[in-house]
């Protein structure tokens, strides 16, 4: 599915209730500028929650290689775009992946394409901090996964505290990163010490 081109059931129900929603904002949905925006919208918001309808774990496996390697696997850097579930305000940022293999790799862009997938979704940052890590732990059986995510969160920054340069960190791991000195090793290596 090309989620530019291909859209979802209920598509045109959305674009309904956004015509209802310019109503009760006090706006004139048929005003020559806002006659599309119903749809345009309810187009975006499928776009936007297009993770829902994509298996993370699926594409895993469809790129998973017998390999030997056991040393730390970094991807770091992975912009990303999300909607917070509290307000429907985008927050984004950056995900550092990393595993230790255990017999398995997969390739470098599925690692990306998780983080796509479950960020693509109404989230929280903690929720999608961990998906991540767990989806990789439960799909590849590594010795270990450390996610990182750093955001700027829209619903912080536009509207609240109107704090224009807060950034939120999370992190979450297991197995081998369990040990600070693992940890440690990752985070140097993602400040390139």
């Amino acid at each position: 599915m090309n989620p530019e081109t291909e859209f979802r059931e209920g598509l045109d129900a959305l674009a309904t209730n956004y015509y209802n929603i310019l109503n009760l904002l006090g706006e004139d949905p048929q005003r020559e500028g806002l006659q599309k925006t119903p749809m345009r919208v309810a187009k975006a918001m499928q776009i936007l929650t297009r993770g829902y309808t994509q298996d993370a774990h699926k594409v895993l496996t469809d790129a998973l290689f017998e390999e030997s390697y056991n040393q730390m696997v970094i991807v770091k850097d992975i912009d990303f775009f999300s909607l917070c579930e509290h307000h429907m305000l985008p927050f984004y940022g950056k995900a550092h992946v990393a595993y230790i293999p255990n017999g398995y790799i997969t390739g470098l862009s599925k690692i990306a394409r998780v983080v796509d997938i479950f960020s693509h979704r109404l989230q929280v940052q903690e929720r999608l901090t961990q998906q991540i890590k767990d989806c990789i732990q439960d799909t590849l059986h590594p010795l270990g996964v450390m996610v990182v995510i750093e955001a700027r969160h829209m619903c912080m920054q536009m509207r609240g505290v109107e704090k224009i340069n807060a950034v939120t960190t999370t992190s979450d791991f297991s197995g081998a990163f369990n040990q600070a000195k693992t940890r440690q090793e990752f985070m140097n290596l993602l400040r390139g010490e």
